[in-house]
């Protein structure tokens, strides 16, 4: 049973068919097949962003036809070949309109940077880099070493005592390992430890450059696909800080606010908009706060849909969301969490560079920061459950059980359609 010519694509002599099974590029470990939600998505020829559409998307000197890009990526998705490549685009690493040689500058440049990091980084630590990773105490609150019950501690360089921001790095570090362990341990990719390692070093250096947030759980969920996509290790980690320009403000927390309460906020408001009954159900339930959604806005719904379907919902969501000035505004501000356009800045012929869901704020006029897609795409999800959790939840435990039960079970292409129906109906609800 043969492929016919029109349902195939050709790439450097190696062809994908229309509905090519993605699961092959990210095997699943054979004991943990019936643990994991099943892929639904497939790269689809006409629709999918094929590795000779990316290719045809740049000039001879580099620049790149975004606006044709996104078009594609919102059509279909983007296939695993190129993945790393594209996402350095959607996140803000480069600019479409630089050079090839331009880029490989900046490329360069951000290497030498992250190999300065690891090298301070293992000044403190010896064993930083070396494919090892620690999960338990090195220091205590004070940095003095900690000893292990076999009497033996950790070398640390005898330069003197540490500083208040090395000691907080150093205790950092376990809880980073025990969540590396933790993370994709379905896939065969972290079965060995060196992979494992990598990870872990680059949360470990993000943890050390961020000085205001640091490390928190849930960054490993984002940053795992970066390190898988990308061989070298400085390219995944840049990528990764540029994804956390758009999510660390979640992830910044004090003993009485976390980040995502603001997204948070402005999902009740999105709900009260557009489903007053639904809203006011849950705030009878004291769910008025929303807080049942934190898992799903932290990690961008990484543990309801499989590790394709999750990076498939991703790459649509960031060329939805997308601002041609993007990186220009993170070069210009290291602390920047999104980039921002004035809407009468923005002529009409400029709008085709900025993706779907972007496109339609500007023309109605409505910036509010805060407003990812992801929010609408809880809102979405919520939405689709209404009868559900109107008719059953007695309490907050019968909604995180009904919404428990989308694992496995979104289509990440429908929910991303129902996403932007809500953001047209509480658009629409906000003018009225």
């Amino acid at each position: 049973m043969g492929n016919s010519v029109s349902n195939l694509c050709k790439k450097d002599g190696m062809f994908f068919t229309a509905t090519e099974e993605l699961d092959s590029y990210y095997p699943i470990r054979t004991e943990c097949q019936d643990d994991v939600p099943k892929t639904r998505f497939k790269a689809r020829v006409g629709k999918t962003l094929s590795p000779r559409r990316w290719n045809a998307a740049f000039t001879d000197d580099g620049h790149l036809d975004m606006a044709g890009v996104l078009r594609r990526i919102q059509r279909g998705g983007i296939h695993p070949t190129i993945k790393g490549a594209v996402w350095e685009f959607l996140l803000g690493c480069y600019d479409p309109n630089s050079t090839y040689d331009e880029r490989n500058e900046v490329r360069e440049q951000r290497r030498k940077q992250y190999v300065a990091w690891k090298e301070l980084c293992q000044k403190m630590l010896p064993t930083f880099g070396t494919g090892k990773f620690i999960t338990t105490p090195i220091i205590t609150d004070d940095g003095r070493p900690v000893e292990d019950p076999s009497g033996n501690s950790v070398a640390l360089p005898n330069y003197g005592a540490l500083d208040q921001r090395e000691i907080n790095w150093m205790l950092g570090l376990p809880q980073i390992g025990l969540d590396v362990v933790r993370t994709d341990r379905t896939l065969v990719y972290y079965e060995t430890e060196a992979n494992r390692a990598k990870l872990w070093d680059v949360l470990a250096i993000y943890s050390w450059v961020d000085k205001d947030i640091g490390y928190v759980q849930g960054m490993n969920d984002i940053c795992s696909p970066m390190v898988i996509l990308f061989e070298e290790e400085a390219d995944a980690f840049w990528c990764f800080e540029r994804a956390m320009r758009r999510l660390r403000e979640n992830f910044r927390s004090t003993t009485s606010y976390m980040g995502v309460q603001s997204q948070l906020g402005t999902l009740a408001q999105i709900i009260k908009a557009i489903d007053p009954k639904l809203h006011q159900h849950l705030e009878e339930l004291d769910g008025g706060e929303y807080l049942f959604a934190i898992r799903m806005l932290m990690v961008l719904f990484r543990r309801e849909f499989s590790f394709v379907d999750a990076m498939y919902l991703w790459e649509v969501m960031w060329a939805m969301e997308y601002n041609p000035n993007i990186y220009a505004s993170y070069e210009e501000s290291r602390d920047a969490t999104s980039s921002t356009t004035d809407q009468a800045d923005v002529k009409p012929s400029q709008l085709k560079q900025y993706g779907k869901f972007q496109r339609k704020n500007l023309k109605s006029g409505w910036t509010d920061e805060r407003s990812a897609l992801a929010i609408f795409l809880v809102a979405g999800v919520l939405e689709k459950k209404n009868k559900r959790l109107l008719k059953e939840a007695q309490g907050l435990d019968d909604v995180v059980q009904i919404l428990s039960e989308i694992t496995g079970n979104l289509d990440a292409k429908k929910a991303l359609k129902q996403a932007l129906k809500v953001h047209k109906k509480y658009l629409k609800a906000k003018k009225s």
